[in-house]
């Protein structure tokens, strides 16, 4: 930290002077490099700010409650952020103005309101200006209203988080408490919060007093970084012992100095000046906003951060317009097409000029120029090519863009509709939160998923075991019961009993009760997601089988669970869902944890021989070896009549290696078994135990209290003695809970990869944990190589990914290689082993500034798993990609620590789940499982896809036919800007003949049908590469469009030319240009015809209704009757003509003629292709004819895919150890802080009494220390002062947990007035 004002810089009311903060901020410029050399690697992350930043909350002591308002005001004078979050894009103000330049963004929109102007222009236009004013305010407005709605949404959201209700502590100067009732919104820096049990977290908080013991907090951080195992949190101890009397806490008058504002969950450095006193804050201390507070009654914090300051929305991105890759194909394809229409103006504008200077005086004698120009041909043809423009406006109708929208809220609502994505047990049905992101679905090529909560359900449940090495559980139909005879320390057994084969027949309701059957003799058990039906071993336990009584005596013992009863209800408060699950297993099969005190443990068992008697018995706790990542185990030494023992469960290869030779064999037996239970996806922990003498323990004991006050490298120094006592252990068997996947993980995950899409995992958890995952959801295979990358420094990690990148490429070389002599033609098998990684958080925040190394080896791997990120590192690893790969992404995720992710991806979806609606408010698309993304893909995805390209395809197509037409009509009208049809059809023809089919087509069609569509995941690859849409189909489109122009224009042109009405006169233009529609209009219908692969009632009146209604409209807008009628809406030009077209034999032998032509090279060269280069759309469609070309080209296409294997055979063993522990609990129960009635001094003397009665501890040590820090010399207290204070008490070793508590209580009275304890410290 920074130095600080002294004391006599503070003003006389405790604040902090202006000129003192001056001062502060100069004497921190001066020192910034120093300090920042003192910072850890770990906090210089990239997103630190340099220098620090004073954040002062003040707290002083007012007889007015206007005194305390006016600390608020002072508070508020340093603008620091309040606590209002804004997700939305908009208000009411600026609305119109900022959506209007969005919209106008598009390159389409700014060229129709440049036409409009044009067609504004007195004289210039043929064409009433209405026909592009009228639709560009429909496409603005319609995709106003749609933005509106959505970010309404946000609006509402926003409003009900931040009208959340927050209890301010006050005093109204006459010494009555009071909690000002506010809204989140309301709440500012400085203010002192009363927060309730299961409340979430309303701003970065420093922890003031809760009412647990030694004011622990427990909080659940799931929003934060997926992790649902409680974590604790304590406050410093002046401040704990305000406890709940907000007269002192109103009174409370510190400051507060910190870190900046900054997105580092784990970390927060700061200090807490009060009472002329410096007190050091950390992370321990930090209470974070999206957290919540559990298992505790109430606390009381102190707001350091507010709304956007805090960590929650630093690490959330903002709100980002998206716009789908075929809308920026478009805007380019716009470019283009104006570039054309440029040149066709050229073309116009020089003809003019030719016509104008060679035969336009002649034509003045009949068609005079304006009075307002000048008889010059240049000044005429300047004129004339704004004209043009009007009439070749269609190569970009803004029909397209109407279209485009009405088809993509058309398809949002089919995912809406479809009955397949509603999760019923939750009553969630899929959303799409958004219309524009349709067709982008069907080009994911990467798959960014959170664990916690989107592949798991976060329930664990103990599934199976294996003691003594027998296993004991429900079977698997791949894994029959081994038949193997083991021969253990103590017993022989023979084959494993079998499951009830009626039990694994059972469905899901049949089952449970079956299991409620199967446990009704034990009145204590919680069978809530509890799947055991090995009803022979249920037997066993009631039996107390003594290697089953062993087993489950370890997993009863060894723990840190903490129990409470609510409502008349036993329940477990457990650090990890691991633990939870292991002692409620315990718990069912008779073995139930009631309580625990800082000295014991006390479980209720069946008395034997008995069936409804149950019996406490009392386990003396004398050590806890606690857990942590690099031991990889816990222990428990406990005192049971006269006996001491150590139980002791953990990973397999740590365990294995401290066991004594009489557990070789049983070691062997279950190694299989765990090797079975990992590939079957289940979590494992191996359990032993190892009965100690009374000297053995003594010897340890007096080892392990001096290594306990070792002053440097006191955890290494534990560990070492732990490490000694956990030798020659006995195995007792091993464990496998199911953490369990939500339904139709595995398959979907398989079935994506199919697709040739790359899932990603980015989760919070542990490294253990989320490969253990990975191979359950069958991300990770078992032929797989998998590349773990776990260095702490940089160098050591960029050694570690160019490794791994040197062996794939190694590999792939070596299969080109052998390709190179293979027959492709009858290779079928697959390419070898693939490819996966695993890269935890410290690693991948060096290997984010080495982004070329990271991507080039991560992008080769067919599965990539990130543990222990942060959601910032979560949304940098989307960027990275979405940049660097030029790749179509999508993030799922269900919690606020995805929302950064969901954010930066180019859709985002969020799952309906225990983790709040953060994830789903901020997603494109929701739903309520994962399962329903496979179908969201590879159907509604695969489907808009092909709908959109179709439709863009044909829609092009169209267009261009129509106005080229006009183009080869300016020829032979001398570039006038003279109009081929009639301006009723030109105004109507994107309306009335040809938008309902392709807008039927690209809302209904199906290239194959769902169950295709999961059958042949490998259609889904066309999408991710452009191959249905890219510039050379669209150019193609532009040559087809051209070609029908030429055919039906030209053949036209010469049968007009040759042919003569029956009263004797010519054709003239207006019998030509209506012949012309007639055959354009039926052309491109017949096209769609062509183009529909679904068929439906609704298709097939919109085919042939468009068809008929060439024939019914323009009889009505060519009638004389509306002529005489003066209905001036229509324009007579073709009055009559209509009529006598249609009484002539040429009509009806051309248009037939024209679109056999027209059409005629579209269905030879699709014939051609199926038969000779048939797609895989044309094999399924077909319905594979023929077997054998089928067959071999499926078989090659997986040979060039990803590959999911779930073949056991040559597999090498696997550990499924993956135990989600944290240290620390096990020091916090022996202490003592987890408990009412005694303070952490009177545990300690406490268990050094009962210690002594097995061991006995010098009165005196000195340990010697590093000479740069603080030396202690600690007296300990003789055990026989406390006795002396118990003469008149029962043996407490006999004592129950409750009368262990009295004796705290009797030993605190007298041990707060001895003195003998003392500490001397010198420098």
């Amino acid at each position: 930290m920074a130095d600080h004002a002294g004391d006599e810089d503070r003003s006389s009311d405790g604040l902090v002077s202006g000129e003192a903060a001056a001062a502060d901020v100069d004497q921190e410029d001066r020192d910034t490099d120093k300090e920042e050399d003192a910072v850890p690697e770990k906090l210089a992350d990239d997103d630190e700010l340099k220098e620090k930043w004073y954040r002062r909350a003040f707290f002083t002591v007012f007889p007015k409650l206007r005194r305390v308002e006016e600390r608020r005001a002072r508070n508020k004078a340093f603008k620091y952020a309040n606590n209002i979050v804004i997700t939305s894009k908009y208000n009411i103000i600026t609305f119109v103005p900022l959506n209007l330049f969005e919209q106008f963004l598009r390159v389409a929109n700014t060229y129709f309101l440049i036409l409009l102007i044009i067609q504004l222009i007195p004289g210039v236009s043929s064409v009433p200006f209405y026909s592009t004013l009228v639709p560009l305010i429909g496409v603005l407005a319609v995709t106003a209203v749609k933005d509106a709605y959505d970010d309404v949404k946000r609006h509402y959201s926003d409003w009900r988080i931040n009208n959340r209700a927050a209890y301010r502590v006050l005093s109204n100067g006459a010494h009555e408490k009071m909690k000002q009732h506010l809204r989140w919104k309301n709440v500012q820096v400085g203010d002192v919060l009363r927060l309730q049990n299961n409340d979430f977290i309303t701003a970065d908080m420093m922890v003031l007093s809760s009412s647990e013991p030694n004011s622990l907090v427990y909080i659940e951080t799931a929003e934060l970084d997926g992790e649902t195992n409680l974590k604790v949190r304590q406050p410093i101890p002046e401040t704990s012992h305000l406890q709940s009397d907000e007269e002192k806490l109103t009174a409370f008058d510190g400051l507060i100095e910190c870190e900046p504002p900054n997105n580092r969950l784990h970390k927060f450095v700061g200090t807490l000046h009060w009472n002329d006193k410096d007190y050091a804050l950390d992370n321990d201390k930090i209470i974070l906003r999206g957290c919540r507070l559990r298992n505790t009654k109430w606390m009381y914090g102190v707001v350091v951060y507010a709304g956007h300051d805090t960590k929650l929305v630093q690490n959330s991105g903002s709100t980002k317009f998206k716009r789908t890759h075929l809308d920026r194909t478009m805007n380019t394809l716009v470019f283009f097409i104006l570039a054309t229409l440029g040149t066709l103006l050229t073309i116009c504008w020089i003809g003019s000029i030719v016509f104008e200077s060679v035969y336009g005086v002649d034509f003045t004698v009949y068609v005079p120029y304006y009075n307002s120009l000048q008889d010059t041909p240049a000044e005429v043809s300047f004129l004339q090519i704004l004209s043009n423009t009007v009439v070749l406006n269609t190569l970009v109708p803004i029909s397209l863009y109407v279209s485009v929208e009405i088809i993509r809220l058309g398809l949002s609502l089919l995912i809406n509709w479809d009955e397949k994505m509603y999760y019923e047990v939750n009553g969630i049905p899929a959303q799409a939160r958004t219309t524009t992101l349709n067709e982008e679905l069907g080009q994911i090529e990467y798959i960014f998923s959170d664990k916690t909560g989107t592949l798991t359900q976060n329930i664990m449940s103990f599934l199976k075991c294996t003691i003594h090495g027998v296993k004991h559980g429900e079977t698997t139909m791949e894994e029959p019961p081994m038949e193997q005879e083991v021969t253990t320390g103590k017993i022989s057994r023979g084959p494993s009993p079998a499951p009830d084969t009626e039990a694994a027949m059972l469905g899901p309701e049949e089952k449970k009760e079956f299991i409620k059957e199967l446990f009704k003799w034990n009145p204590h058990a919680d069978l809530t997601d509890f799947n055991f039906v090995d009803d022979k071993f249920v037997e066993m336990c009631r039996n107390r089988d003594p290697d089953v009584e062993d087993f489950f005596r370890v997993l009863s013992l060894c723990h840190t669970v903490l129990p409470q009863e609510e409502n008349g209800v036993l329940v477990y408060n457990a650090q990890s869902p691991d633990e939870a699950a292991l002692v409620s297993a315990a718990r069912n099969f008779g073995y139930v944890f009631v309580a625990r005190s800082p000295f014991a443990i006390t479980l209720k068992r069946l008395c034997k021989g008995s069936t409804d008697e149950w019996i406490d018995e009392e386990f003396e706790v004398l050590n806890i070896l606690d857990f942590n990542n690099e031991r990889k185990r816990m222990s428990v030494i406990v005192k049971h009549e006269d006996k001491i023992t150590l139980y002791c469960k953990g990973a397999d290869s740590i365990v294995f290696a401290r066991l004594d030779e009489t557990s070789k064999d049983a070691m062997q037996t279950t190694l299989k078994h765990l090797s079975h239970y990992a590939r079957e996806g289940l979590r494992t922990l191996v359990v032993a135990q190892k009965h100690l003498t009374r000297e053995e323990y003594s010897q340890w004991a007096t080892q392990h209290h001096a290594a306990s006050i070792v002053q440097v490298n006191r955890d290494e120094e534990l560990d070492k003695v732990y490490n000694e006592i956990e030798q020659n252990m006995t195995l007792v068997g091993a464990t496998a809970i199911e953490d369990k996947l939500q339904d139709g993980v595995p398959e979907a995950i398989a079935n994506l990869a199919k697709a040739n899409i790359k899932i990603w995992v980015l989760t919070g958890d542990k490294q253990e944990t989320a490969i253990n995952i990975g191979y359950s959801s069958k991300l990770l295979v078992e032929d797989m190589r998998v590349f773990i990358i776990n260095a702490e420094d940089k160098g050591a990690v960029k050694k570690q990914l160019t490794d791994a990148k040197d062996e794939i490429v190694n590999c792939e070389e070596g299969k080109a290689v052998e390709e190179q002599w293979t027959d492709t033609e009858l290779r079928l098998g697959p390419p070898g082993p693939p490819f996966g990684i695993v890269i935890n958080g410290s690693s991948l925040r060096h290997a984010l500034k080495m982004e070329d190394i990271l991507l080039e080896t991560a992008s080769r791997c067919q599965a990539v798993i990130c543990c222990r990120v942060t959601p910032l590192q979560k949304k940098k690893v989307v960027d990275l990609v979405k940049k660097r790969k030029k790749a179509v992404t999508l993030a799922i995720g269900d919690g606020a620590n995805d929302v950064g992710m969901i954010k930066a991806a180019h859709i985002g979806v969020g799952i309906s789940g225990l983790e709040g609606q953060q994830a789903v408010l901020s997603s494109d698309y929701s739903f309520g499982q994962f399962r329903y993304l496979e179908r969201l893909l590879l159907v509604h995805g695969h489907w808009s896809y092909h709908r959109m390209v179709t439709f863009l395809r044909y829609f092009f197509y169209k267009n261009f036919a129509f106005t080229f037409s006009q183009f080869f009509f300016a020829w032979f009208c001398g570039f006038t800007a003279q109009t081929l049809y009639d301006p009723t059809y030109i105004a109507i023809y994107n309306v009335v003949y040809t938008a309902l089919p392709i807008l039927s087509l690209s809302i209904l069609d199906q290239d194959v049908d769902e169950d295709n569509c999961y059958r042949f995941p490998e259609l889904y690859i066309a999408g991710q590469q452009n191959k249905r849409f890219n510039i050379w189909i669209f150019l193609r489109s532009l040559m087809k469009g051209v070609y029908v122009a030429v055919v039906f224009f030209f053949i036209l042109m010469g049968m007009t030319l040759t042919n003569f009405f029956p009263e004797g006169y010519e054709w003239d233009y207006q019998s030509f240009g209506l012949a012309a529609s007639g055959a354009l209009t039926i052309t491109v219908n017949l096209q769609i015809a062509l183009d529909t692969f679904y068929w439906n009632p609704i298709q097939h009146v919109f085919v042939w209704g468009s068809i008929l209604a060439w024939f019914l409209v323009l009889p009505i807008t060519s009638s004389p009757a509306l002529y005489v009628a003066g209905i001036g809406v229509f324009r007579f030009d073709f009055l009559g003509v209509f009529y006598e077209v249609l009484q002539t034999a040429t009509f009806w032998f051309y248009w037939p003629l024209a679109t056999i032509i027209a059409l005629g090279p579209t269905i030879t060269f699709r014939t051609l292709l199926v038969d000779l280069r048939p797609t895989l759309v044309d094999d399924v469609r077909l319905k594979m004819k023929k077997e054998g070309r089928r067959v071999f080209r499926r078989a090659l296409l997986k040979s060039k895919l990803p590959r999911i294997s779930f073949s056991l055979a040559g597999v090498k063993e696997r550990t499924g150890y993956a135990f989600s522990h944290q240290r620390g609990f096990g020091k916090l129960i022996l202490s003592g802080r987890m408990f009412a009635g005694a303070s952490e001094e009177q545990v300690r003397r406490e268990r050094e009494r009962r210690v002594s009665t097995i061991v006995h501890f010098p009165e005196h040590e000195t340990v010697d220390a590093d000479p740069s820090v603080v030396h202690l010399t600690v007296h300990v207290q003789p055990a026989n002062t406390i006795r002396e204070v118990e003469e008149s008490t029962a043996d407490p070793q006999s004592m129950p947990a409750s009368k262990s508590k009295e004796l705290l209580q009797t030993v605190s009275a007298t041990a707060d007035a001895d003195n003998d304890e003392r500490v001397e410290s010198t420098m």
